[in-house]
């Protein structure tokens, strides 16, 4: 059976330091008919449920703990018995959203996830929040990257817990080394290339935050 990511968009709301925005989140399954992983949990678990389908889900992997990211992880986690995975430096946002109920385990950087005979690689890449993770496929030729890296440059860093300076040099380090022609699969908007963003670095650090 052939491996594929599946995608769909899920609308809700993005809250932090008191503020909420509307936000459309991408959902990702990467697997194949029989098995699959769940990249994050935004705002609808009957749409990530009908996206997964009658598979089974190995893990619920969290790129980092905005509420946006992981509102139904919780519940999508008892729905299909999977664990959710969280890097430890998200625990306190993960606490602000999921009070007293942790995550089922740890994402660690160098990390390996097998699923229908590919291998996800655990990259942390800290800046947008302190746990921030980017999944790398190389047999799919993709990277997932969360709100660390989207088409025309890095995430947000003006809130808490978040920092310029660390998520360029995540980008720098961890994401464009990447061979060119990686497809970047991101948390909100459209995807994009490592080859289509790395030009760009010297104009966002020019522009900072």
């Amino acid at each position: 059976m052939a491996v594929r990511i599946d995608h769909a968009v899920t609308s809700g709301t993005f809250s932090l330091d008191g503020q909420t925005f509307e936000v459309d989140n991408n959902l990702w399954v990467v697997g194949d008919d029989a098995e699959c992983v769940v990249i994050d949990a935004p705002h609808d678990v009957g749409a990530i449920l009908a996206a997964v389908g009658d598979r089974r889900v190995l893990a619920i992997l969290a790129t980092h703990a905005h509420d946006d990211h992981v509102r139904v992880a919780p519940e999508l986690a008892e729905a299909t018995g999977a664990r959710v995975l969280l890097h430890p430096a998200d625990r306190v946002l993960w606490d602000m959203v999921h009070p007293g109920v942790p995550p089922g385990g740890e994402l660690r950087d160098g990390q390996s996830i097998e699923v229908a005979g590919v291998t996800l690689e655990v990259r942390h890449t800290p800046g947008h929040s302190p746990g921030a993770c980017s999944l790398y496929v190389p047999g799919l030729g993709a990277v997932f990257t969360g709100d660390t890296l989207f088409q025309g440059g890095p995430g947000a860093t003006g809130r808490s817990f978040s920092d310029f300076g660390t998520i360029v040099e995540s980008i720098r380090q961890r994401l464009l080394s990447l061979p060119p022609e990686t497809v970047v699969h991101t948390g909100h908007g459209p995807s994009t290339t490592i080859g289509a963003e790395a030009p760009h670095l010297d104009e966002w650090l020019a522009r900072g935050h």
